[in-house]
């Protein structure tokens, strides 16, 4: 070092002149003047180099001299330096909150999404990470995240008051809206991953604010071998976005949960229940909505048995006019209306009345059809008595294989004042059977052309030859028929219900042996 002017012997109080370079200057200063001495180019023609002085940032360039020497002038870049480091953690946590928020938006399960946000954690903010959920009963939902990326579910019996602000957290009552420090002492066993390496030296506890609600907490584990990475990782403003993002993520996967529960309670009330012979008489029933994303429709059908083998059975099938959900609704309300009025099932003109009466309102702007049969065991056979509202009448479908039509006829339900219907009595013979389907079966478009209805004609053939067969295999079979000739179209609703006298049956208890 041959001189200094004022402001870089301020800058660089060791210099003076005399003293080697590398004595009085930064590191990076001094390699990037060794390394001008061994190019080959010009000083002027080498970039210049950066770096730190204390807290400052200097922009160095080399400027050759006529006796060959070079000077080294230093500008303050320590503003745009800033800015550059800023702007740069700002596109890393952006890239990283993008690639959380994808991650986090791909389940709506809670308990994937409960170890899905653990895991984000543990990888972004922290050696570990535990996040706990509201206890939904006696069990605290809790998915740890250690650093091996290893995540586990778990619902214990623990109490979250065992880790300090906790509690609060999980009811909405948090003592800062913001990260609090946690006593890494007072940390229960369960909140601590068995993959640590070493003691935890630092935890805190975030809030993961809901929708409405609070979504659960977020408790961040370090350690103090992770002091070096820790540097590198993005700064607490990422840190609260990561909470407001996991916790409307969880809190969408918990609501999913709740109306997933619900749907499933009340799809359990509309489905068609499951058959088997009652009183020594054989029923079976097959039923296929409308859409393939759909489990409910318009069509049903239910058997409700009499309080004895001497009483009848009342074995209902309707069509709602429309299909999906919609359809479903006035379905569970025909259904619960004809169970309130069961009592009067021996006279299916009054029983038609009082349920077109309860159909007739405002709010109501459908109509449906339905076929009725009281059914009894008469010794060998089985009686019914059948009354159509506007359905298609039943088929019987004898021994010989002759199908025959029910001539029974009448007016659908919930659309006039005034409806009429004629009930028609139909007899069995041991391995007879009487089908009930919905237009379904007899309007399915396909075929060879792919636009044909199925119809009654090719229902009747196919029947002919199920003569003798046990009911499920004969409704099995029609709904296989129906299926082919849809192939891939769309198509109404489908249900079917047979009611058949089976061969024998055993004296003492009059069911099928």
């Amino acid at each position: 070092m041959t001189s200094l002017n004022p402001a870089a012997a301020a800058l660089f109080p060791r210099g003076a002149a005399g003293v080697a370079l590398r004595e009085a200057v930064p590191t990076w200063l001094a390699k990037a003047h060794d390394r001008l001495g061994r190019a080959s180019a010009a000083p002027h023609a080498r970039p210049p180099v950066c770096g730190p002085v204390g807290d400052l940032w200097f922009r160095a360039a080399p400027v050759p001299a006529g006796d060959g020497s070079v000077t080294w002038w230093l500008t303050d870049d320590t503003a745009r330096h800033t800015a550059e480091r800023r702007l740069s953690e700002e596109r890393r946590q952006a890239a990283v909150l993008a690639e959380v928020s994808g991650a986090l938006l791909a389940t709506l399960n809670a308990e994937r999404c409960m170890e899905l946000v653990a895991r984000l954690a543990a990888e972004h903010l922290a050696d570990a990470a535990v996040v706990v959920a509201p206890a939904p009963g006696r069990g605290l939902p809790v998915a740890v995240a250690g650093p091996d990326g290893l995540t586990e579910y778990q619902v214990l019996r623990a109490d979250p008051e065992e880790v300090p602000g906790l509690e609060e957290a999980l009811r909405g009552r948090p003592p800062s809206p913001e990260t609090v420090a946690v006593d890494p002492a007072a940390l229960p066993g369960w909140a601590l991953p068995g993959s640590l390496a070493g003691p935890v030296v630092r935890a805190s506890l975030t809030p993961l604010p809901g929708q409405g609600l609070p979504a659960g907490a977020l408790l961040l584990l370090d350690t103090g071998a992770s002091d070096g990475a820790r540097d590198a990782r993005p700064g607490p403003g990422f840190a609260r976005l990561f909470a407001i993002r996991a916790g409307a993520a969880l809190s969408a996967a918990r609501l999913h949960a709740e109306q997933a529960a619900i749907t499933a309670t009340l799809m359990r009330g509309l489905l068609p229940p499951a058959l088997s012979a009652v009183h020594g008489v054989e029923y079976a029933g097959v039923y296929r909505p409308s859409g393939a994303s759909e489990r409910v429709g318009g069509d049903f059908y239910d058997v409700h048995p009499g309080a004895g083998p001497d009483d009848e059975t009342l074995v209902v099938l309707g069509d709602v006019c429309g299909k999906g959900l919609e359809a479903a609704v006035l379905t569970g309300k025909i259904r619960n209306t004809l169970q309130a009025l069961l009592p009067l099932a021996d006279d299916h003109q009054r029983l038609l009345g009082l349920l077109n009466g309860a159909l007739l309102t405002p709010a109501n702007p459908r109509f449906a059809t339905l076929a009725l049969a009281s059914v009894v065991r008469d010794g060998p056979r089985v009686r019914l008595r059948v009354t159509s509202a506007g359905h298609q009448p039943p088929v019987v479908v004898r021994r010989s294989g002759a199908v025959e039509e029910v001539p029974t006829r009448g007016t659908l339900v919930g659309a006039f004042h005034r409806i009429t219907s004629t009930t028609v009595e139909v007899v069995l013979e041991p391995g007879e059977t009487c089908v009930f389907f919905t237009d379904g079966v007899t309007e399915a478009r396909g075929g060879p052309m792919g636009d044909e209805m199925f119809g009654q004609r090719r229902l009747e053939a196919g029947l002919s030859r199920c003569a003798g067969m046990p009911v499920h295999t004969l409704v099995d079979h029609v709904h296989m028929l129906a299926a082919e000739w849809l192939g891939g179209n769309d198509h109404d609703d489908i249900a079917v219900v047979a009611v058949g006298a089976p061969y024998r049956t055993n004296p003492e208890e009059g069911t099928t042996a």
